[in-house]
């Protein structure tokens, strides 16, 4: 099997990550991915089969030659291990009202791939603090950003207990 990723895909490079197109190889990383209980647990309720990861990969690289847009790849630059999946798709959904003419993003990481997140959020948006809450962020300190304070929260992954 030629598993040679397209010349079509770009590849993006980060100080720590990669975004390449899919190969062959990543079918094991894929198939972690949409078996994770943590992953799949918002994105379709239950783990995909090995037949619908297989598919999936076989998606994305069509999407990149028949579209010029698609998914890519996420690996860790130190070591290429495997991380998850992001970018732009037309899956022609069955929505009510359809989404229109417009790519629809998408992203999947495996949960080692996050193990602590954050997000910035000005003190006065009091719907968002409290979402953060919920959501188990803490804030952890006040910065400032283009001259306004915010408060910065952070949140540690905890594991998923299916």
């Amino acid at each position: 099997m030629n598993s040679a990723p397209p010349n079509i895909v770009p590849t993006l490079v980060t100080e720590r990550l990669a975004l390449r197109a899919h190969t062959v190889e990543d079918f094991a990383g894929s198939l972690a991915l949409w078996t994770d209980p943590g992953v799949t647990r918002f994105i379709g309720g239950r783990a995909s089969t090995e037949h619908e990861v297989w598919q999936r990969l076989l998606r994305y690289g069509g999407m990149w030659g028949m579209l010029g847009f698609g998914y890519w790849a996420i690996t860790d630059r130190a070591d290429g291990r495997f991380l998850g999946e992001a970018g732009l798709a037309d899956l022609k959904r069955e929505l009510l009202p359809p989404l229109g003419d417009v790519p629809e993003s998408g992203w999947a990481l495996l949960p080692a791939a996050r193990p602590e997140t954050c997000c910035i959020i000005d003190p006065v948006n009091t719907a968002s603090t409290g979402l953060a809450g919920k959501l188990g962020y803490q804030a952890r300190h006040t910065a400032r950003l283009g001259g306004n304070a915010v408060t910065v929260f952070y949140r540690r992954r905890t594991p998923q207990v299916p």
